[in-house]
């Protein structure tokens, strides 16, 4: 046996063959210049090689025994086989029941696209294959195609290249009436916000003027949508404009009370001995509301409604006192006051006041805040 083993190799001790040296799983190349296949580039491993692909692709460019003929616009004709268009689609296969021909030849007719988009969407009935040249100049009439024959797979293909790069302000129009017609829900979305956003560019478009006489409601549906995105973006700045006023507010509360308690640059509270070198003041309010303080203490009409910094002054010391929690402890000027006062007003001012407190801490979210939290589930 050891004689057997020295002149055969490929013998073992065992009488087995022996396996070949192993040089790692067998790789094939599947990426083909040009072509394309569920919208990206063949590359790495797939269960289909290029050969086959090329296989099916020389089958239809042949048209080796093909059985069924399709008459296309200008008098223009593509041969296929049943079997293959049966499986792909089965619209196909039921206009190839009711096709009528002569033996086993049978005829269809595919009008109101080119010829060429329909000899591509043929092929990639075959292959699944396509050049990035012709997706691009018969990406619309696939769509149509894959829609009318119901081939899920191109379809998904052709939204991704429409939604990738090839909307413009001249094509938005008809490529959003195109989506609604093939039911491609996320295309129309995306041609809709395209339209609101750039509506004075798009309006004057010749796909407007078209779609206006052609479909005279979808342009009614399409301004009333810019009427309510108008409204919408209105009622956002509002919303936001009160926000920023309602944080205003309650950064002027802190400032208030920092300024009362502990004292800020050259004001506070008459115990407070003031440092030349003194860190800067972090409330970004204290500066404004010294002046109006200052103001407050020297003004003449210091009545509500005498003057409007000094009206100013007591609305800010009335909302302290609903923001604050210990009005006894408070050092911030009428506090306890302010709290009797407000007993004695009416329920509509009440009413008012609560939700002007409630607004400014939510805005301002300080459920952990020591002066205001009891406030937060008072005015809640």
């Amino acid at each position: 046996m050891d004689n057997i083993s020295k002149e055969f190799p490929l013998v073992s001790k065992k009488g087995a063959p022996v396996p070949p040296p192993s040089r790692g799983p067998p790789t094939t190349s599947y990426h083909q210049k040009g072509l394309f296949i569920n919208a990206s580039t063949l590359r790495g491993y797939s269960c289909v090689c290029t050969a086959t692909r090329d296989l099916w692709d020389k089958l239809f460019d042949e048209g080796y025994r093909a059985d069924v003929t399709i008459s296309t616009d200008n008098g223009g004709s593509i041969y296929a086989h049943a079997s293959v268009l049966g499986m792909a689609s089965q619209v196909m296969k039921g206009m190839l029941k009711q096709a009528k021909g002569r033996g086993q030849q049978r005829s269809i007719s595919i009008h109101g696209v080119p010829h060429n988009a329909v000899r591509v969407f043929i092929r990639l009935l075959y292959s699944s294959c396509y050049e990035k040249e012709e997706m691009e100049d018969y990406v619309l009439h696939l769509l149509v195609l894959s829609h009318v024959f119901v081939v899920p797979a191109l379809k998904q293909i052709c939204i991704q290249q429409l939604e990738h790069g090839f909307l413009t302000s001249e094509n938005v129009v008809d490529i959003f009436q195109l989506a609604l017609l093939c039911d491609a829900p996320r295309l129309s979305l995306i041609c809709h916000r395209m339209i609101l956003k750039n509506f004075q560019e798009i309006s004057i478009t010749e796909g407007w003027k078209v779609m206006k006489k052609s479909h005279p409601a979808l342009e009614k549906e399409l301004l009333v949508s810019l009427a309510d995105e108008e409204n919408m973006r209105r009622e956002r700045i509002r919303k936001s404009n009160e926000r920023r006023i309602y944080f205003q507010l309650y950064e002027a509360m802190e400032a208030l009370v920092h300024i009362c308690r502990d004292g800020c640059q050259t004001i506070g509270p008459h115990d407070k001995d003031f440092q030349d070198n003194q860190a800067p003041c972090n409330y970004s309010a204290c500066k404004g509301l010294e002046m109006i303080v200052r103001h407050f203490a020297s003004c003449k009409l210091r009545v509500p409604g005498g003057c409007i910094h000094c009206k100013r002054m007591w609305q800010l010391l009335e909302l302290h006192s609903r923001l604050c929690v210990d009005s006894e402890a408070c050092r911030v000027p009428l506090c306890m006051n302010f709290k009797e006062r407000t007993k004695k007003q009416s329920k509509k001012d009440e009413i008012r006041w609560r939700i002007l407190v409630k607004n400014i801490l939510k805005t301002k979210s300080i459920g952990g805040s020591p002066f205001f939290s009891s406030a937060f589930s008072m005015s809640s």
